[in-house]
Order: C-alpha cells, then sequence, then structure tokens
C-alpha cells in the first residue's frame, strides 16, 4: 500500500511555485476542543466539509464565492458531487460522495441511536489555506451556523 504524504507534497509544491519559504502549517499551544457534555447518544451531529460540494441542477451556491455555505443534510447523496479541483487524482477519486461527506453513515447512526440526529444543515468550506482566513471568516461563520442548529459536536470531513 502507498500513501499520499501530504506534507511533503506541500512544501514541494510551494518550493515550486517560487515561494521562498516552505508552507507554514497551523500550531496552537492551547487545542480549541471540549469534552461532551452528554454522551454521543444525545447529541445531535453537524457536518462539515471541505469538498466544495453543489447539487446537480442547481447553482452551485457560494462555492465560486469562496464563501462558506450550508446546504440541507435531508439532500439525497445522489443529488451532490464536488465541484473540488485541488486533489490528488492519481490517489483517490470523488465519485464517492460518502467518501468525503458521510450522510449515509451519519444517518444509519441516528437510525440506530448511535447520535441522537443530524443537524439540518452541513457546512461547505473552500479550502483557501489562509490561517488568517479560517480563524476570522470561516470558523465563526461555521460556529454560528451550528449554534443555530443546535449542534453538540462537529464531524470534520476535509479533503
Amino acid at each position: 500500500m502507498t500513501y499520499v504524504r501530504y506534507i511533503d507534497r506541500t512544501r514541494e509544491y510551494y518550493l515550486s511555485e517560487g515561494y521562498a519559504t516552505p508552507y507554514r502549517w497551523a500550531h496552537f499551544d492551547d487545542i480549541p476542543f471540549a469534552p461532551l457534555r452528554r454522551p454521543l447518544a444525545e447529541c445531535r451531529i453537524g457536518l462539515v466539509t471541505t469538498s466544495e460540494v453543489a447539487v446537480r441542477g442547481e447553482a452551485p451556491a457560494d462555492a465560486l464565492a469562496r464563501e462558506v455555505y450550508a446546504l440541507p443534510t435531508a439532500t439525497s447523496v445522489e443529488k451532490l458531487y464536488s465541484l473540488k479541483d485541488s486533489y490528488d487524482r492519481h490517489a483517490t477519486t470523488l465519485d464517492d460522495v460518502d467518501a468525503y461527506l458521510p450522510l449515509t453513515r451519519l444517518r444509519e447512526l441516528a437510525a440506530a441511536g448511535r447520535i441522537c440526529d443530524l443537524a439540518p444543515r452541513f457546512q461547505v468550506v473552500y479550502s483557501n489555506y489562509s490561517q488568517r482566513a479560517t480563524m476570522t471568516v470561516d470558523a465563526p461563520t461555521i460556529l454560528a451556523q451550528c449554534r443555530e442548529d443546535g449542534v453538540d459536536a462537529v464531524l470534520l470531513c476535509a479533503v
């Protein structure tokens, strides 16, 4: 089995693009995570993806504007697809929506009582590789939407 050495590839890419210094990965001394206040079976789960998901036959929301947007979790997986064009096409494919947006599995977990339920919408965020934009724009927008939806825990699915 082979693995994609993402960090090495990212450093090589930035150097090949002419950047004088390698990409600096985010680092936090304080980890912004918190323990659950109740069992997972009693929690509403939110879902955030960087896959730039769109609904077939509809305008692709704010993906082209590079903003956070939300789509209903009730949307059929068969109607969803990814607009993402920056991923390793030699190592993976975006044909399986559940690989980057596990709505089917989360619905199964809710039906089995492993989670309380799924938030009414999921958030989609464009991968712009800007730590500043992530911290000052994207994260606060996602947090506000999750709070509006009464989310207890969030699953992040990055592409």
